[in-house]
Protein backbone atom coordinates (compact mmCIF):
# COMPACT_ATOMS: atom_id res chain seq x y z
CA UNK A 1 0.00 0.00 0.00
CA UNK A 2 1.15 3.43 -0.91
CA UNK A 3 2.63 5.37 2.27
CA UNK A 4 -0.04 8.16 1.52
CA UNK A 5 -2.81 5.75 1.66
CA UNK A 6 -2.03 3.86 4.41
CA UNK A 7 -1.99 7.43 6.26
CA UNK A 8 -5.56 8.28 4.79
CA UNK A 9 -6.31 4.37 5.64
CA UNK A 10 -5.48 4.87 9.24
CA UNK A 11 -7.12 8.45 9.49
CA UNK A 12 -10.45 7.37 8.13
CA UNK A 13 -10.08 4.41 11.17
CA UNK A 14 -9.90 6.97 13.41
CA UNK A 15 -12.53 9.30 12.55
CA UNK A 16 -15.15 6.70 11.64
CA UNK A 17 -14.59 5.10 14.99
CA UNK A 18 -14.90 8.53 16.66
CA UNK A 19 -17.95 8.83 14.55
CA UNK A 20 -19.76 5.14 15.00
CA UNK A 21 -19.27 4.96 18.99
CA UNK A 22 -22.46 7.27 19.86
CA UNK A 23 -24.62 5.66 17.47
CA UNK A 24 -26.03 2.86 19.78
CA UNK A 25 -26.61 5.17 22.67
CA UNK A 26 -29.34 7.64 21.14
CA UNK A 27 -32.00 5.58 22.78
CA UNK A 28 -31.03 5.96 25.87
CA UNK A 29 -29.44 9.29 25.75
CA UNK A 30 -33.26 10.49 24.47
CA UNK A 31 -34.94 8.70 27.35
CA UNK A 32 -32.16 10.64 29.86
CA UNK A 33 -33.04 13.86 28.60
CA UNK A 34 -36.79 13.24 28.44
CA UNK A 35 -36.29 12.55 32.71
CA UNK A 36 -34.37 15.50 32.93
CA UNK A 37 -36.67 17.57 31.24
CA UNK A 38 -40.51 16.07 31.45
CA UNK A 39 -40.82 19.15 33.40
CA UNK A 40 -40.23 21.74 31.02
CA UNK A 41 -42.85 21.76 28.61
CA UNK A 42 -41.52 24.91 27.19
CA UNK A 43 -38.23 22.99 26.97
CA UNK A 44 -36.39 22.58 23.28
CA UNK A 45 -36.58 18.44 23.63
CA UNK A 46 -40.32 19.06 24.87
CA UNK A 47 -41.27 21.37 21.79
CA UNK A 48 -39.23 18.96 19.25
CA UNK A 49 -41.10 15.95 20.60
CA UNK A 50 -44.89 17.96 20.63
CA UNK A 51 -43.77 18.46 16.69
CA UNK A 52 -42.67 15.27 15.93
CA UNK A 53 -46.33 14.15 17.51
CA UNK A 54 -48.03 16.30 15.36
CA UNK A 55 -46.42 15.60 11.96
CA UNK A 56 -46.77 12.18 12.91
CA UNK A 57 -50.57 12.38 13.70
CA UNK A 58 -50.65 14.05 10.14
CA UNK A 59 -50.37 10.47 8.92
CA UNK A 60 -51.89 8.28 11.80
CA UNK A 61 -53.07 8.81 15.13
CA UNK A 62 -52.34 6.09 18.31
CA UNK A 63 -53.24 5.69 21.39
CA UNK A 64 -50.80 2.58 21.85
CA UNK A 65 -47.16 3.47 22.47
CA UNK A 66 -47.51 7.14 20.86
CA UNK A 67 -44.60 8.33 23.19
CA UNK A 68 -42.70 5.69 22.05
CA UNK A 69 -42.87 5.58 18.80
CA UNK A 70 -42.04 9.70 18.47
CA UNK A 71 -38.81 8.85 20.49
CA UNK A 72 -37.92 6.57 17.53
CA UNK A 73 -38.73 9.20 15.47
CA UNK A 74 -36.66 11.77 17.27
CA UNK A 75 -33.86 9.16 16.91
CA UNK A 76 -34.31 9.22 13.34
CA UNK A 77 -34.34 12.89 12.96
CA UNK A 78 -30.95 13.16 15.09
CA UNK A 79 -28.90 11.05 12.23
CA UNK A 80 -31.15 12.81 9.32
CA UNK A 81 -29.75 16.52 10.86
CA UNK A 82 -26.06 14.69 10.35
CA UNK A 83 -26.75 14.13 7.19
CA UNK A 84 -28.54 16.97 6.09
CA UNK A 85 -25.76 19.48 7.43
CA UNK A 86 -23.17 17.25 5.40
CA UNK A 87 -25.48 17.67 2.18
CA UNK A 88 -25.20 21.74 2.66
CA UNK A 89 -21.59 21.86 3.28
CA UNK A 90 -19.79 19.11 1.65
CA UNK A 91 -19.73 21.00 -1.69
CA UNK A 92 -18.02 24.14 0.09
CA UNK A 93 -15.36 21.79 1.87
CA UNK A 94 -14.30 20.94 -1.79
CA UNK A 95 -13.96 23.73 -3.16
CA UNK A 96 -12.01 25.02 -0.12
CA UNK A 97 -9.62 21.75 -0.63
CA UNK A 98 -9.23 22.64 -4.43
CA UNK A 99 -8.22 26.09 -3.26
CA UNK A 100 -5.91 25.93 -0.42
CA UNK A 101 -5.22 22.59 -0.23
CA UNK A 102 -6.57 18.83 1.09
CA UNK A 103 -4.62 19.01 3.91
CA UNK A 104 -5.05 22.40 5.13
CA UNK A 105 -8.70 22.19 5.07
CA UNK A 106 -8.68 18.61 6.76
CA UNK A 107 -7.40 20.52 9.78
CA UNK A 108 -9.92 22.96 10.25
CA UNK A 109 -12.33 20.23 9.98
CA UNK A 110 -11.10 18.31 12.71
CA UNK A 111 -10.53 21.54 14.96
CA UNK A 112 -14.69 21.38 14.32
CA UNK A 113 -14.83 17.48 15.13
CA UNK A 114 -13.27 18.11 18.31
CA UNK A 115 -14.56 20.84 19.65
CA UNK A 116 -18.27 18.55 18.49
CA UNK A 117 -17.12 16.11 21.26
CA UNK A 118 -16.25 18.56 23.46
CA UNK A 119 -19.46 20.30 23.86
CA UNK A 120 -21.19 16.19 23.71
CA UNK A 121 -19.59 15.76 26.80
CA UNK A 122 -20.81 18.70 28.72
CA UNK A 123 -24.24 18.79 26.62
CA UNK A 124 -26.65 18.00 30.30
CA UNK A 125 -29.24 19.31 27.97
CA UNK A 126 -30.91 17.90 24.87
CA UNK A 127 -30.25 21.71 23.26
CA UNK A 128 -26.70 21.57 24.08
CA UNK A 129 -26.32 17.47 22.63
CA UNK A 130 -27.72 18.73 19.21
CA UNK A 131 -25.36 21.58 19.00
CA UNK A 132 -22.54 19.23 19.09
CA UNK A 133 -24.24 17.34 16.31
CA UNK A 134 -24.74 20.64 14.13
CA UNK A 135 -21.06 21.38 14.84
CA UNK A 136 -20.26 17.92 13.70
CA UNK A 137 -22.53 18.11 11.09
CA UNK A 138 -20.99 20.92 9.98
CA UNK A 139 -17.27 20.17 10.36
CA UNK A 140 -16.70 16.43 9.21
CA UNK A 141 -14.85 16.64 6.04
CA UNK A 142 -13.18 13.02 6.11
CA UNK A 143 -14.21 10.88 4.12
CA UNK A 144 -14.66 13.41 1.31
CA UNK A 145 -11.20 14.84 1.61
CA UNK A 146 -9.72 11.46 2.04
CA UNK A 147 -11.43 10.35 -1.65
CA UNK A 148 -10.02 13.45 -2.90
CA UNK A 149 -6.52 12.90 -1.62
CA UNK A 150 -6.81 9.08 -2.91
CA UNK A 151 -7.55 10.61 -6.23
CA UNK A 152 -4.72 12.85 -6.25
CA UNK A 153 -2.33 10.11 -5.58
CA UNK A 154 -3.12 7.60 -7.88
CA UNK A 155 -3.69 7.20 -11.65
CA UNK A 156 -6.66 6.04 -13.48
CA UNK A 157 -5.38 2.32 -13.59
CA UNK A 158 -4.97 1.75 -9.60
CA UNK A 159 -8.01 4.13 -8.41
CA UNK A 160 -10.55 2.20 -7.67
CA UNK A 161 -8.31 -0.35 -5.47
CA UNK A 162 -7.21 2.43 -3.77
CA UNK A 163 -10.72 4.04 -2.94
CA UNK A 164 -12.14 0.45 -1.73
CA UNK A 165 -9.86 1.53 1.30
CA UNK A 166 -12.62 3.62 2.37
CA UNK A 167 -15.26 1.54 2.05
CA UNK A 168 -13.12 -0.77 4.17
CA UNK A 169 -12.87 1.57 6.96
CA UNK A 170 -16.48 2.36 6.82
CA UNK A 171 -17.57 -1.82 7.51
CA UNK A 172 -14.75 -2.14 10.05
CA UNK A 173 -15.37 0.83 12.41
CA UNK A 174 -19.14 0.05 11.72
CA UNK A 175 -18.95 -3.53 13.08
CA UNK A 176 -16.42 -2.03 16.15
CA UNK A 177 -17.83 1.43 17.01
CA UNK A 178 -21.08 0.43 18.26
CA UNK A 179 -20.19 -2.22 20.70
CA UNK A 180 -17.42 -0.62 22.28
CA UNK A 181 -19.42 2.34 22.36
CA UNK A 182 -22.22 0.13 24.29
CA UNK A 183 -19.87 -1.33 26.41
CA UNK A 184 -18.01 1.85 27.67
CA UNK A 185 -21.53 3.67 28.26
CA UNK A 186 -21.77 1.01 31.51
CA UNK A 187 -18.76 2.14 32.29
CA UNK A 188 -18.86 4.74 35.71
CA UNK A 189 -17.51 7.98 35.56
CA UNK A 190 -13.75 8.09 37.01
CA UNK A 191 -13.69 9.12 40.55
CA UNK A 192 -11.12 11.71 39.81
CA UNK A 193 -13.46 13.47 37.28
CA UNK A 194 -16.72 12.86 40.12
CA UNK A 195 -14.82 14.06 42.45
CA UNK A 196 -14.90 17.81 40.61
CA UNK A 197 -18.25 18.36 41.47
CA UNK A 198 -19.09 19.28 37.29
CA UNK A 199 -22.21 18.49 35.63
CA UNK A 200 -21.50 15.81 32.71
CA UNK A 201 -23.33 14.19 29.79
CA UNK A 202 -24.46 10.33 31.15
CA UNK A 203 -22.41 9.02 28.39
CA UNK A 204 -19.21 10.88 29.44
CA UNK A 205 -16.73 8.26 28.98
CA UNK A 206 -17.52 7.34 25.49
CA UNK A 207 -17.71 10.69 24.72
CA UNK A 208 -14.50 11.24 26.25
CA UNK A 209 -13.18 8.16 23.86
CA UNK A 210 -14.50 9.79 20.93
CA UNK A 211 -12.44 12.81 22.15
CA UNK A 212 -8.76 11.52 22.55
CA UNK A 213 -9.46 9.14 19.50
CA UNK A 214 -10.06 12.83 17.14
CA UNK A 215 -7.21 14.54 19.22
CA UNK A 216 -5.20 11.27 18.14
CA UNK A 217 -6.10 12.10 14.63
CA UNK A 218 -5.47 14.79 14.20
CA UNK A 219 -1.79 15.00 15.70
CA UNK A 220 -1.35 11.89 13.27
CA UNK A 221 -2.66 13.95 9.86
CA UNK A 222 -0.63 16.79 11.21
CA UNK A 223 2.73 14.88 11.36
CA UNK A 224 2.03 12.11 8.74
CA UNK A 225 -0.17 13.45 6.06
CA UNK A 226 1.64 15.38 2.97
CA UNK A 227 0.05 17.88 0.63
CA UNK A 228 -1.27 15.99 -2.44
CA UNK A 229 -3.36 18.88 -4.28
CA UNK A 230 -1.48 19.77 -7.25
CA UNK A 231 1.15 16.34 -7.38
CA UNK A 232 2.56 16.13 -10.50
CA UNK A 233 1.86 12.57 -12.52
CA UNK A 234 5.72 11.44 -11.96
CA UNK A 235 4.35 11.87 -7.91
CA UNK A 236 1.55 9.80 -8.10
CA UNK A 237 1.38 5.76 -6.94
CA UNK A 238 2.47 4.57 -10.89
CA UNK A 239 3.85 6.49 -13.34
CA UNK A 240 1.25 7.28 -15.89
CA UNK A 241 1.62 9.49 -19.26
CA UNK A 242 -1.47 10.62 -19.36
CA UNK A 243 -3.55 11.91 -16.67
CA UNK A 244 -7.15 11.84 -18.19
CA UNK A 245 -10.66 10.75 -17.32
CA UNK A 246 -11.60 7.41 -19.47
CA UNK A 247 -14.78 7.75 -21.33
CA UNK A 248 -18.34 6.43 -19.85
CA UNK A 249 -18.27 3.61 -22.23
CA UNK A 250 -14.69 1.22 -21.04
CA UNK A 251 -15.68 1.86 -17.24
CA UNK A 252 -19.54 1.30 -17.53
CA UNK A 253 -19.09 -1.87 -19.06
CA UNK A 254 -15.51 -3.07 -18.19
CA UNK A 255 -14.52 -3.42 -21.78
CA UNK A 256 -10.91 -2.00 -22.15
CA UNK A 257 -10.43 -1.89 -18.12
CA UNK A 258 -8.70 -5.13 -16.97
CA UNK A 259 -5.11 -6.19 -17.58
CA UNK A 260 -3.09 -3.39 -18.94
CA UNK A 261 -3.07 -0.13 -17.27
CA UNK A 262 -1.28 1.49 -19.84
CA UNK A 263 -4.15 1.24 -22.63
CA UNK A 264 -6.27 2.81 -19.55
CA UNK A 265 -3.66 5.65 -19.08
CA UNK A 266 -4.19 6.50 -23.17
CA UNK A 267 -7.36 6.40 -23.49
CA UNK A 268 -9.01 9.18 -25.31
CA UNK A 269 -9.97 11.90 -23.09
CA UNK A 270 -14.03 12.74 -22.62
CA UNK A 271 -15.25 16.30 -23.75
CA UNK A 272 -16.23 18.45 -20.34
CA UNK A 273 -19.83 18.08 -21.50
CA UNK A 274 -19.99 14.04 -21.25
CA UNK A 275 -18.08 14.27 -18.25
CA UNK A 276 -20.64 17.21 -16.80
CA UNK A 277 -23.55 15.00 -17.54
CA UNK A 278 -22.59 11.49 -16.34
CA UNK A 279 -21.17 13.35 -12.98
CA UNK A 280 -24.76 14.45 -12.65
CA UNK A 281 -26.44 11.19 -13.03
CA UNK A 282 -23.79 9.51 -10.87
CA UNK A 283 -25.22 12.57 -8.49
CA UNK A 284 -29.00 11.32 -9.08
CA UNK A 285 -28.13 7.36 -8.57
CA UNK A 286 -26.40 8.27 -5.60
CA UNK A 287 -29.38 10.34 -3.86
CA UNK A 288 -31.54 7.67 -4.68
CA UNK A 289 -29.81 4.40 -4.27
CA UNK A 290 -28.29 5.82 -0.37
CA UNK A 291 -31.83 6.64 -0.04
CA UNK A 292 -33.66 3.81 -0.16
CA UNK A 293 -30.63 1.29 1.30
CA UNK A 294 -29.93 3.94 4.46
CA UNK A 295 -34.12 3.85 5.08
CA UNK A 296 -33.56 -0.57 5.14
CA UNK A 297 -30.61 0.32 7.22
CA UNK A 298 -32.17 2.24 10.16
CA UNK A 299 -35.50 0.05 10.42
CA UNK A 300 -34.04 -3.15 9.89
CA UNK A 301 -33.04 -3.60 13.42
CA UNK A 302 -36.90 -2.40 14.14
CA UNK A 303 -38.54 -5.35 12.12
CA UNK A 304 -36.62 -7.38 14.00
CA UNK A 305 -37.11 -6.26 17.21
CA UNK A 306 -41.37 -5.96 16.56
CA UNK A 307 -41.50 -9.93 14.87
CA UNK A 308 -38.87 -11.77 16.05
CA UNK A 309 -38.21 -9.72 20.11
CA UNK A 310 -34.68 -9.24 19.38
CA UNK A 311 -32.74 -7.78 22.12
CA UNK A 312 -29.76 -5.17 21.48
CA UNK A 313 -27.14 -7.69 21.75
CA UNK A 314 -28.94 -10.10 19.07
CA UNK A 315 -29.37 -7.10 16.59
CA UNK A 316 -25.99 -5.93 17.05
CA UNK A 317 -24.34 -9.60 15.95
CA UNK A 318 -26.83 -9.18 12.95
CA UNK A 319 -25.47 -5.67 11.66
CA UNK A 320 -21.79 -6.78 12.92
CA UNK A 321 -22.26 -9.81 10.82
CA UNK A 322 -23.19 -7.64 7.53
CA UNK A 323 -20.25 -5.47 8.25
CA UNK A 324 -17.76 -7.98 8.28
CA UNK A 325 -19.22 -9.81 5.34
CA UNK A 326 -18.84 -6.39 4.16
CA UNK A 327 -15.69 -5.54 5.08
CA UNK A 328 -14.05 -9.07 3.46
CA UNK A 329 -15.72 -8.41 -0.15
CA UNK A 330 -14.35 -5.28 0.19
CA UNK A 331 -10.78 -6.06 0.86
CA UNK A 332 -10.62 -9.76 -1.18
CA UNK A 333 -13.59 -9.14 -4.20
CA UNK A 334 -13.89 -5.42 -4.70
CA UNK A 335 -10.68 -4.24 -5.05
CA UNK A 336 -9.63 -6.68 -7.23
CA UNK A 337 -12.42 -7.06 -9.31
CA UNK A 338 -13.24 -3.93 -9.81
CA UNK A 339 -10.60 -2.65 -12.46
CA UNK A 340 -11.39 -6.04 -14.28
CA UNK A 341 -15.09 -5.41 -14.80
CA UNK A 342 -15.61 -1.92 -14.61
CA UNK A 343 -17.25 0.55 -12.10
CA UNK A 344 -20.61 0.05 -13.93
CA UNK A 345 -20.66 -3.35 -13.86
CA UNK A 346 -20.06 -3.92 -10.09
CA UNK A 347 -22.19 -1.36 -9.16
CA UNK A 348 -24.96 -3.49 -11.11
CA UNK A 349 -24.36 -6.06 -9.60
CA UNK A 350 -24.82 -4.59 -6.29
CA UNK A 351 -28.14 -2.57 -7.09
CA UNK A 352 -29.19 -6.38 -8.19
CA UNK A 353 -28.29 -7.86 -5.21
CA UNK A 354 -29.99 -5.13 -3.00
CA UNK A 355 -33.19 -5.78 -4.99
CA UNK A 356 -32.90 -9.73 -4.17
CA UNK A 357 -32.03 -8.90 -0.05
CA UNK A 358 -34.93 -6.11 0.12
CA UNK A 359 -37.27 -9.19 -1.94
CA UNK A 360 -35.89 -11.48 1.09
CA UNK A 361 -36.59 -9.24 3.67
CA UNK A 362 -40.21 -8.25 2.22
CA UNK A 363 -41.27 -12.08 2.61
CA UNK A 364 -39.59 -12.82 5.33
CA UNK A 365 -42.29 -11.49 7.96
CA UNK A 366 -45.12 -13.54 5.99
CA UNK A 367 -43.57 -16.95 7.40
CA UNK A 368 -42.40 -16.02 10.78
CA UNK A 369 -44.98 -17.57 12.35
CA UNK A 370 -46.21 -20.35 9.97
CA UNK A 371 -42.22 -21.29 9.24
CA UNK A 372 -39.94 -19.78 11.63
CA UNK A 373 -37.13 -21.61 10.17
CA UNK A 374 -37.74 -20.53 6.30
CA UNK A 375 -37.88 -16.77 8.28
CA UNK A 376 -34.46 -16.92 9.45
CA UNK A 377 -33.01 -18.54 6.29
CA UNK A 378 -34.89 -15.75 4.80
CA UNK A 379 -33.61 -13.13 7.27
CA UNK A 380 -30.17 -14.38 6.65
CA UNK A 381 -29.66 -14.06 2.96
CA UNK A 382 -31.45 -10.64 2.97
CA UNK A 383 -27.88 -9.98 5.36
CA UNK A 384 -25.71 -11.38 2.48
CA UNK A 385 -27.15 -9.68 0.13
CA UNK A 386 -26.96 -6.34 1.63
CA UNK A 387 -23.26 -6.58 3.13
CA UNK A 388 -22.82 -7.68 -0.63
CA UNK A 389 -24.09 -4.17 -1.43
CA UNK A 390 -22.69 -2.16 0.88
CA UNK A 391 -18.92 -3.73 -0.43
CA UNK A 392 -19.77 -2.56 -3.88
CA UNK A 393 -22.53 -0.12 -5.18
CA UNK A 394 -21.08 3.05 -3.13
CA UNK A 395 -17.56 2.27 -4.13
CA UNK A 396 -18.00 1.35 -7.52
CA UNK A 397 -19.89 4.90 -7.73
CA UNK A 398 -17.47 6.79 -5.76
CA UNK A 399 -14.53 5.47 -8.02
CA UNK A 400 -16.01 6.42 -11.45
CA UNK A 401 -17.23 9.68 -10.14
CA UNK A 402 -13.27 10.08 -9.34
CA UNK A 403 -12.27 9.26 -12.86
CA UNK A 404 -14.32 12.41 -14.30
CA UNK A 405 -12.71 14.76 -12.86
CA UNK A 406 -9.25 17.09 -14.07
CA UNK A 407 -6.55 15.45 -13.00
CA UNK A 408 -4.75 18.30 -12.25
CA UNK A 409 -1.27 18.66 -10.96
CA UNK A 410 1.96 19.72 -12.62
CA UNK A 411 2.90 19.49 -16.64
CA UNK A 412 6.20 17.45 -16.34
CA UNK A 413 7.46 19.05 -19.02
CA UNK A 414 7.09 22.74 -18.62
CA UNK A 415 6.31 22.91 -14.87
CA UNK A 416 3.63 24.60 -15.41
CA UNK A 417 0.14 24.13 -13.42
CA UNK A 418 -2.61 22.09 -15.74
CA UNK A 419 -5.43 23.92 -16.65
CA UNK A 420 -8.79 22.40 -14.85
CA UNK A 421 -12.45 23.70 -15.14
CA UNK A 422 -13.75 24.53 -11.97
CA UNK A 423 -16.98 21.87 -12.09
CA UNK A 424 -14.25 19.37 -12.61
CA UNK A 425 -12.04 20.10 -9.84
CA UNK A 426 -11.47 16.84 -7.48
CA UNK A 427 -12.86 18.29 -4.23
CA UNK A 428 -15.50 20.45 -5.49
CA UNK A 429 -16.63 17.35 -7.88
CA UNK A 430 -16.34 14.67 -5.28
CA UNK A 431 -17.96 17.18 -3.03
CA UNK A 432 -21.27 17.58 -5.11
CA UNK A 433 -21.07 13.74 -5.24
CA UNK A 434 -20.74 13.22 -1.34
CA UNK A 435 -23.38 15.93 -1.16
CA UNK A 436 -25.60 14.17 -3.29
CA UNK A 437 -25.48 11.04 -0.92
CA UNK A 438 -25.96 12.61 2.18
CA UNK A 439 -29.15 13.94 1.14
CA UNK A 440 -30.22 10.33 0.68
CA UNK A 441 -29.23 9.68 3.65
CA UNK A 442 -30.87 12.44 5.24
CA UNK A 443 -34.53 11.62 4.30
CA UNK A 444 -34.41 7.13 3.99
CA UNK A 445 -34.52 7.07 7.72
CA UNK A 446 -37.57 9.39 8.08
CA UNK A 447 -39.00 7.56 4.79
CA UNK A 448 -38.28 4.44 5.91
CA UNK A 449 -39.72 4.06 9.04
CA UNK A 450 -43.01 5.71 7.66
CA UNK A 451 -44.39 2.15 6.62
CA UNK A 452 -43.13 0.54 9.00
CA UNK A 453 -45.56 3.05 11.48
CA UNK A 454 -47.95 2.32 9.64
CA UNK A 455 -47.69 -1.22 9.59
CA UNK A 456 -47.08 -1.22 13.34
CA UNK A 457 -50.51 1.21 13.49
CA UNK A 458 -52.33 -1.62 11.56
Amino acid sequence: MHRTESVVFLSLVLDLFAFTIPLPLFPRLIEWYTLRESSDPSGFLSRTLQSISFIRSIFYKSSVNSQRWDVILLGGLMGSVFSTLQFLVSPKIGSLSDKYGRKRILLISMIGNILSAIVWIQSTTFASYMLSRVIGGLSEGNVQLAIAILSDITTVANRSKALAHVGIAFAVCFCIGPPIGAYFASRPLPHSLDSWGLELNIYVVPAFLSLVLLVVETIFLLAFLPETRAKSSAEKEKPSSATLSTPLSRHVSGKGNSTCSDDINRAPKANVDERLTTLKTLRWQHFLFLGIFSGMEFTLTFLTFDLLDWNNRQNGVLIGSIGVLSALLQGGYVRRSMSKVGEGVMARRGVLSCALGLTFLSIFPIYVSVRPALAMKLLQGGAVCLAFTSATVVNALTAYASLQCDEGGFDDVTGKPKEEHPQLAKGRALGQFRSSGQLGRAVGPLLGMSPFLCKIHD
